[in-house]
Parts: structure tokens; C-alpha cells; sequence
């Protein structure tokens, strides 16, 4: 097996294997371990012996599960930029998938935790288990699934906010919002965004991703083609929501989107306004907790859960917040 040590700032590997000694130098030691798995490699090939089923390092496994997996999901973006993280990262990226161990994977779990939340620590965790699962099952390159023996990280709360009356009016102000009007700026067309969600529960990128051809305004729904959850789902809207998109639809061809603002760009924009006001902790996905709540007023459980696209009922319960005062009111 091959040997690593620290020195002059960078990481030296070092090789032995059936009488041949080989050794570089790295900048980091994920490469060092890269470099050694495949010298070794090299060796066993050049001595006749061929690398067996569980020869595969993670590193080629990130790379095979971001070209042959991830294009078939819908957050494949969101999937390919933390594959690329763990490849240029992990320390043990080069290391051979068979053996990565649990200690290993708690270790980085650790240290990730003293920099992000811990719902990122599990959905970091749950993408790094998919790729040594599907290792394990298909491409036969590992037994073990070291990720499942490593504890995740309890959830933190769940999100409670909810958006004022005075919050929602300062914000329109701002942005420049005005009823009925077709956007002429980016803000404006922020606003509609946040009133459509306020009134729909639709998330941002699924109301900015919205074209003229998935809108039914005479037979009030929205029909989404993909969602977050790989599925379609129609939403139905309310004559307020109507009135609302009417004037972003108007004039657009099938194929037009009805708006041209991205979500990274809103999102930067929402937090910018949002500080410039002083509105404290408010999120643009807070909208859904909003929407959510006003509708369950409504509606019946199943019903919301076909309008928000919840396939389980446990994970619709943590965006309805209503408030003790408000349920007293419904008591009478």
C-alpha cells in the first residue's frame, strides 16, 4: 500500500508494490492518493496482472455518476457542482472505493459540519451515498456502502417564517410593483414573481421557468411539465393568480417564457432589497410556508398536497405554519 507524508507544504507519495518503488510530490494529498492508486495500478498491469471488478477509485466514480446518472435528474446542476467539490476536496478522492471507510466519511462529515448547516451536511451525505450505492449494486467496484454506517446529522427546526401583511407591502413599494401593469424591470417582474407565489405555493424556479404554452387562463391552472420532485403536477389558480399572470402571458408565443428574470439573479436581488429595508431572516421560499398556510384554509390535506406536489403528507407539514392565534379564530 502505498505511504504519504507532508512536506514543504505539499504531499509526497510513495510507491511499492512487487519491487517497484516509485514517488512525487503534490499539492494536495487527494492528488498524491490519485497518482498512487493508478501507479499501482500501472505496476499489477505491467506485471500481468489485471486490475480486478473492485479497482475503481472514487474519484472515476464521481465522474461516471455526474456523465451516466445525473442527467437523468431534474437538479442534475445542483448535483454536478458538489460532484466536482467532492472530487477536488475529499482527501481520499483517489483512494479506491473498496477501501473508504466509515471513519473516513465521519471524519469529512465532521469537518463540513464546522462550516454549513446540517440539512447541507445530509444532502451532501445523501448524494455521496447514491454514488457508492449504485458502485455497489451495478458497476460492482465496491461491497460496502461506507456512507450508510456513518451517522447523519440530526435536522435542524424546520423554518417557521412567515410573511407580514407590512413585509409584503414594503417590499412591492420597493420593487416598484404596480397592479395590473406589465413589468418593464427586472424588479417588477421580482414583485409579480412574489405575488404569483405568495398566491399559488409555487416555487421560484418553477413560476420564472413558467412559458405561455404551460398556462391555461381560461381553465385557471398552471401545468408544470417537470417539478423538484421528477414529476408533473397541475396547479390551480386562484382568480387573483389570474389576474396576475394575465399581464405577463398577453402577447407571448407558445414557446415565449413569461419571464425573462433568472433565480440566481432573484435570489441576489430579493436579499439585496430585503437587507436595504431591514426585514430580518425572510427568504423568497418563505412564500411557499405562506402560501401554503392560506391555503390549507381552503382546501382539504389531499387536495393541498396535489396543489403543491407533496407526495408525502409528513414533509406538507413543515411548510403549514399556522398560528395558535389563527387557529383559535377558526374555532369561534
Amino acid at each position: 500500500m502505498a505511504s504519504f507524508r507532508k512536506r514543504n507544504g505539499g504531499w509526497r507519495a510513495e510507491v511499492a508494490k512487487l519491487g517497484v518503488r516509485d514517488s512525487q510530490t503534490f499539492d494536495t494529498k487527494a492528488a498524491a492518493v490519485a497518482w498512487a492508486t493508478a501507479r499501482e495500478a500501472e505496476i499489477l498491469a505491467q506485471n500481468g496482472k489485471s486490475r480486478t471488478t473492485q479497482s475503481m477509485t472514487l474519484s472515476e466514480a464521481l465522474r461516471r455518476y455526474k456523465r451516466d446518472v445525473s442527467p437523468a435528474k431534474a437538479g442534475e446542476r445542483w448535483e454536478v457542482l458538489r460532484l466536482d467539490r467532492f472530487d477536488r476536496e475529499l482527501e481520499w478522492a483517489g483512494e479506491l472505493m473498496s477501501r473508504i471507510t466509515s471513519e473516513q466519511v465521519a471524519q469529512w462529515r465532521d469537518s463540513r459540519l464546522a462550516k454549513v448547516q446540517s440539512s447541507t451536511v445530509r444532502r451532501e451525505m445523501t448524494l455521496l451515498s447514491s454514488v457508492f450505492e449504485i458502485a455497489r449494486t451495478e458497476w460492482k467496484t465496491c461491497l460496502v456502502n461506507p456512507v450508510r454506517d456513518a451517522k447523519r446529522p440530526s435536522n435542524m427546526p424546520h423554518r417557521e417564517r412567515r410573511v407580514a401583511p407590512s413585509e409584503t407591502s414594503a417590499l412591492l413599494n420597493r420593487l416598484g410593483y404596480v397592479d395590473g401593469q406589465p413589468p418593464q424591470t427586472m424588479l417588477q417582474e421580482l414583485a409579480y414573481a412574489f405575488l404569483i407565489a405568495l398566491e399559488t405555493a409555487m416555487r421560484q424556479g418553477e413560476i420564472l421557468g413558467m412559458t405561455a404554452q404551460w398556462v391555461n387562463l381560461p381553465e385557471r391552472f398552471v401545468r408544470l411539465p417537470m417539478t423538484k420532485n421528477g414529476s408533473s403536477r397541475n396547479v390551480p389558480l386562484s382568480m387573483r393568480a389570474v389576474e396576475l399572470l394575465t399581464p405577463l402571458y398577453t402577447g407571448k408565443g407558445a414557446s415565449d417564457r413569461l419571464f425573462r428574470l433568472e433565480s440566481a439573479s432573484a435570489d441576489t436581488m430579493f436579499r439585496r432589497v430585503r437587507d436595504e429595508l431591514g426585514i430580518n431572516g425572510l427568504t423568497f421560499h418563505d412564500t411557499r410556508h405562506e402560501a401554503i398556510t392560506r391555503l390549507a384554509r381552503k382546501v382539504d390535506v389531499l387536495d393541498l398536497a396535489r396543489i403543491t406536489g407533496h407526495k408525502d403528507l409528513k414533509s406538507l407539514m413543515v411548510y403549514y405554519n399556522a398560528t395558535a392565534s389563527e387557529l383559535a379564530q377558526r374555532l369561534g
